[in-house]
């Protein structure tokens, strides 16, 4: 039991690899491949990122249930979550389903905050997940799921435009969802960077005497 956590993040980083492979063969002009073989490396690819998606949260959860703390945990974790991120991100653009600057600010924001986590972790600070995190979290998650449907279906962009969800067109949701992760992805890094300003900013006694 205590291992299962790492395995987990382990396999999360294998199973973005699988996705990011099996999304990239899914093209029609690798190996002229048919329809019928196109849709069963998307559906392949949806299912392992749709589970690295799961051990990331499966793994936090049991860590924390039965208090099981590792110094391999503890660098990997992080490090899996950002090649998850990035992979997913990067994946998305190329196949057309999101803007590149949203990828950036996504991105910039999981860089900053890791190296504001590595300085507090210098000075023995522990900085948790908060609700604005948790959010942003699950946000990306209904993205994920929403983007890769739509690139199993038709290879994205048309879905999007043309489908219905509930009568609604599913390009303004899916426009929502990609505002409402920018907004929720600045206020939370900001949140983190204004709470612990006291890891990078000096004391006031400190800096008067300087």
């Amino acid at each position: 039991m205590k291992n299962l956590p790492n395995i987990l993040t382990v396999s999360r980083i294998f199973m973005v690899l699988i996705f990011v492979a099996m999304a990239t063969l899914a093209e029609p002009y690798y190996f002229g491949k048919s329809q019928t073989q196109m849709y069963l490396l998307r559906w392949i690819a949806y299912v392992m990122v749709i589970l690295a998606g799961l051990t990331d949260l499966l793994d936090g959860y049991l860590a924390r249930k039965f208090n099981i703390v590792s110094d391999f945990g503890a660098l990997m974790d992080p490090l899996a979550d950002k090649i998850f991120v990035t992979g997913t991100m990067l994946m998305a653009i190329e196949f057309e389903l999101m803007p590149a600057f949203i990828a950036v600010l996504v991105l910039c924001r999981e860089f900053m905050v890791t190296g504001l986590r590595t300085l507090a972790a210098k000075k023995q600070v522990v900085i948790s997940a908060d609700r604005w995190g948790k959010l942003k979290t699950a946000l990306q998650m209904v993205m994920l799921a929403i983007a890769g449907f739509a690139w199993v279906m038709d290879g994205g962009v048309a879905y999007l435009h043309d489908a219905k969800w509930f009568g609604i067109r599913l390009w303004y949701i899916w426009l929502t969802y990609l505002w409402s992760i920018v907004l929720i992805t600045v206020l939370s890094g900001a949140g983190y960077f204004v709470k612990y300003r006291s890891l990078f900013l000096p004391e006031k006694g400190k800096a008067e005497e300087r």
